[in-house]
């Protein structure tokens, strides 16, 4: 299958802003391949794991109420392995050496994502059921005084075709209240 070029395009420019990546791999939930850029990895062996990896953290984020997955950080001895939710069926990879700024990566790993996510999702989402139809000025405005009878105009819904998903519902296991001190210093005497 070719890559995507809008996803290739995104992973080289994020190999670019941040240097100390050695690769950056886009995959579906599936585990199929998007797009990659990840010199000396087997792009379907990885792709593979992180549908694994993926599946897995996707339920432990579920069962210990944390929400939905966005994203999974492994650090290993000779650097870091970020995965990142990309929209509803894509998932971005991002291999870095230990020497890398974590904060930058998770920046930009986030801000990527969000943008190859938009290119999945947009592709997936037939124009008319992209979003609700938006209320018109004329929809807004009161009933005419003259008519009384006049019916509103009202906003139309869009039609759930046969990929539109339904949401489970997910349980949030409440927190403890946090428990604070007037003065959270503390002074040590010899």
């Amino acid at each position: 299958m070719a890559a995507d070029p809008q996803v290739l395009d995104e992973l080289r420019r994020l190999r670019a802003r941040v240097p100390q990546l050695t690769g950056a791999l886009a995959t579906g939930v599936d585990g199929r391949v998007l797009a990659q850029d990840t010199p000396g990895v087997d792009p379907d062996g990885m792709a593979a794991l992180i549908e694994s990896a993926h599946g897995a953290a996707v339920k432990l984020a579920d069962a210990t109420g944390q929400g939905e997955l966005r994203e999974l950080l492994v650090r290993g001895v000779y650097g870091y392995v970020a995965t990142y939710a990309a929209g509803h069926a894509a998932v971005l990879t991002l291999l870095a050496q230990d020497r890398v700024s974590l904060g930058r990566l998770l920046l930009e790993g986030r801000r990527a994502a969000a943008r190859i996510g938009e290119f999945g999702d947009a592709r997936r989402t037939p124009a008319h059921h992209a979003r609700p139809a938006r209320e018109t000025k004329e929809a807004k405005a009161p009933k005419d005084a003259k008519d009384p009878n006049a019916a509103e105009p009202q906003a139309t819904e869009p039609e759930a075709g046969p990929a539109a998903k339904t949401a489970a519902a997910r349980t949030r296991t409440p927190r403890a209240p946090r428990t604070t001190t007037a003065n959270a210093r503390t002074t040590t005497e010899s």
